[in-house]
C-alpha cells in the first residue's frame, strides 16, 4: 500500500501545482478571459487588499476569496444585523437645515413661461396612466422602496474609494450632475456614511410600504376598474398572436420582420408543443385554486415616488418607463452562502402604447429580464400587474419560484402577492428626448428637478476591498458589488422593448408560462381537444 499511497499523493501534488501553474501563466497572459464583471478590471489591486498572504494566494489560485470573511445563513435569515436601542439612537442624525422632502419641488422649470409647442413636448399622455402598473412586493421583504431625495442625504460620493465631498456637504437632485466632473462621473460612487450591514432606517425603507387599500366594495369607486383578470393562456396567445406586431416591434429598425426573435413574437411561442399544452393546465389549475387572488384589489400609496420617463419613439408609438428606487438590494443565497449585495438599485417596467394603445410590457430581471404582449400578462382592470422579487427586487409576470442563471434552480428569486403598490399615486413625470439627451419636467410634476437624471456615476458604494471584513468572493461571485447606474443608462432610446442591444434577440411572449426557450408552436393537434378551450 506504501507505494500506491506515494504515487497518489504525488499524482494530486502534480495536479495541483500544474492547476497553479496554468493558472498564473493565463492570468499573465490573458487577463481579458477572467473578466466576467466591472469589478473583475480591478483584479489585482483588490487582492492585494487582503492582510493575509494566504487569503491572497487563495483567492488568485483557488478562487476562494476572503474566506474568513464568509458565514453560511439560512436563505430566508434576517441580513445584518439590528443594532440596539441606545446605539440605533447615537446615529439618529439631527434635522438637515435643507430638507430633502421638499428637494422634488425645487425644479427650476416655470410652467408659466412655457411656449405652446413646449408644452407639447414635455405632456404625458392620460392613457400612460389609465395603464399604469401595480407592484406586488414580496410579503416578507427586509428593504422597501426608497426616495432617492432621502438617498443622498446619506451618503458622501467617493471617486472610487476617496470622499470627494464632506459628509456635511450633501449632493441634492438639483446638482447631482456636478459629480460628472470627476472624469465624467463614471468612476463616481454614492457612498454609504452607514455601515450597510447595521441596517439604518433608511436603508431598509419600512416606512414606505403601501398603505392599506381603500375598500374595493366603496360604493363610490369605480369598482369594475379593479377587478383581477388573469394573465393569458397559451391556447389564447397562439390564436391571439400579435398580427399587428410589425407596426410597433422595432420602429425604424431595418430587416427586423426577417429576424427569428419577430417571427417567434407574431407566431407564438412555447418550448414545444407538449410544454405548451403543460403550461395551459397547470395555469388552469392556478386560476381556480384557494390561492387565486381575490375578484377585486386595490393598489396602496407609498411615500417613496416612482419615476416615470416617456419616449416617443415615433410611428405612433411611445414607451412609458417606470422606475423604482431602493436603498439596498439584497442578493441571493447559493449553498447557504449570500452573493450580489449592493448599495442602491434601480428596477424598471416600460409598457409600449402605439396610437394610445398599450401592446407590450417588459419586465427588467437583474441584467436582463423578460417582455410579454400586453394581453399576455395579469392585469387589475386594465393595469398590468408586476411581482417584485425578494431582495433583489427583479421582476416578473407571475408570483412563485424563478430560477435564473444557475441549473436546477439554485439560484433563484421568489415572488408572491404582498402589499400592493400603486405608483401612479406618488410618482414624478418627465418627457424625454434620447436622440439629444433632453429631460423635461412634464405637465404632470412641473416642479420636478432633472439635474439628478444626468448623473453618470454609481448609485451606490464601490464593491467593498477584499480587506474589508464584509467582503468575500467564491466562484468569481462577489458578496458586494457595485452600485447601480441610474435610469439614463437603461438604454431609453431601444427599438425594441427589451433592453439589450437592437442587435439582441428580443422575444414579446403572448401568454404567461414557466420557460424563456421560444420555438414555433404547430396548432393543429390542439385545436380540436377538448376542454382546452375552457379556462
Amino acid at each position: 500500500m506504501g507505494p500506491v499511497k506515494t504515487k497518489a499523493t504525488i499524482g494530486v501534488l502534480s495536479t495541483i501545482i500544474f492547476y497553479m501553474c496554468a493558472n498564473s501563466i493565463l492570468r499573465a497572459t490573458r487577463p481579458e478571459v477572467f473578466i466576467w464583471q466591472d469589478e473583475d478590471r480591478e483584479e489585482s489591486s483588490w487582492i492585494a487588499t487582503s492582510r493575509y498572504w494566504l487569503d491572497r494566494k487563495c483567492c488568485r489560485w483557488l478562487g476562494v476569496c476572503g474566506a474568513f470573511h464568509m458565514h453560511y445563513i439560512s436563505e430566508h435569515a434576517k441580513f445584518g444585523h439590528r443594532p440596539s436601542i441606545g446605539h440605533r439612537e447615537r446615529l439618529v442624525v439631527p434635522t438637515p437645515d435643507w430638507d430633502w422632502q421638499h428637494a422634488w419641488t425645487e425644479g427650476n422649470d416655470r410652467p408659466e413661461d412655457w411656449t405652446h409647442d413646449e408644452r407639447v413636448l414635455r405632456e404625458i399622455p392620460d392613457y400612460v396612466f389609465e395603464y399604469a402598473p401595480l407592484v406586488h412586493l414580496y410579503s416578507g421583504e427586509q428593504f422597501w422602496p426608497c426616495d432617492i431625495a432621502e438617498h443622498l442625504y446619506h451618503i458622501t460620493p467617493t471617486l472610487n474609494y476617496t470622499a470627494v465631498q464632506s459628509e456635511q456637504q450633501h449632493p441634492t437632485l438639483q446638482n447631482l450632475d456636478e459629480l460628472n466632473q470627476w472624469d465624467g462621473g463614471r468612476w463616481v460612487f454614492l457612498t454609504s456614511n452607514d455601515n450597510v450591514e447595521q441596517r439604518p432606517d433608511w436603508l431598509e425603507g419600512e416606512k414606505n410600504i403601501p398603505t392599506g387599500p381603500s375598500s374595493p366594495d366603496d360604493p363610490s369607486d369605480d369598482n369594475e376598474g379593479w377587478v383581477h383578470k388573469p394573465g393569458r393562456t397559451y391556447l389564447q396567445g397562439v390564436k391571439d398572436a400579435l398580427d399587428d406586431a410589425k407596426e410597433w416591434f422595432a420602429p425604424d429598425l431595418d430587416g427586423f420582420e426577417e429576424n427569428d426573435d419577430f417571427q417567434m413574437t407574431a407566431s407564438g411561442q412555447s418550448e414545444q408543443t407538449e410544454a405548451a399544452r403543460r403550461i395551459h393546465h397547470e395555469l388552469r389549475r392556478s386560476t381556480t385554486s384557494n390561492h387565486a387572488p381575490p375578484d377585486r384589489l386595490r393598489g396602496g400609496r407609498s411615500d417613496a415616488p416612482a419615476v416615470l420617463v416617456t419616449v416617443n419613439k415615433g410611428h405612433g408609438i411611445v414607451d412609458a418607463f417606470w422606475f423604482f428606487f431602493y436603498s439596498f438590494n439584497l442578493g441571493n443565497v447559493v449553498l447557504n452562502v449570500r452573493f450580489g449585495n449592493h448599495v442602491g438599485d434601480w428596477e424598471h417596467t416600460a409598457i409600449r402604447f402605439q396610437h394610445g394603445k398599450p401592446k407590450a410590457v417588459f419586465f427588467s430581471e437583474h441584467n436582463f429580464g423578460s417582455a410579454y404582449s400586453y394581453e399576455a400578462v395579469e392585469k387589475i382592470g386594465k393595469r398590468p400587474v408586476i411581482y417584485s422579487a425578494y431582495g433583489t427586487h427583479a421582476m416578473y409576470a407571475t408570483p412563485g419560484t424563478h430560477p435564473y442563471i444557475l441549473p436546477w434552480g439554485i439560484l433563484h428569486d421568489m415572488t408572491d402577492r404582498g402589499p400592493l403598490w400603486d405608483p401612479a399615486l406618488n410618482s414624478h413625470a418627465y418627457t424625454y428626448d434620447h436622440k439629444n439627451e433632453t429631460l423635461r419636467s412634464s405637465n404632470r410634476t412641473p416642479n420636478a428637478p432633472t439635474n439628478w437624471f444626468h448623473f453618470a456615476g454609481h448609485w451606490g458604494d464601490k464593491f467593498y476591498p477584499l480587506g474589508d471584513k464584509r467582503q468575500y468572493r467564491f466562484a468569481g461571485q462577489y458578496h458586494y458589488v457595485n452600485g447601480p447606474l441610474g435610469p439614463k443608462f437603461k438604454h431609453l432610446g431601444r427599438k425594441k422593448i427589451c433592453q439589450g442591444p437592437d442587435t439582441a434577440p428580443c422575444v414579446v411572449k403572448n401568454w404567461l408560462g414557466s420557460g424563456d426557450k421560444i420555438a414555433h408552436l404547430h396548432l393543429s393537434p390542439l385545436e380540436g381537444e377538448e376542454g382546452d378551450n375552457a379556462i
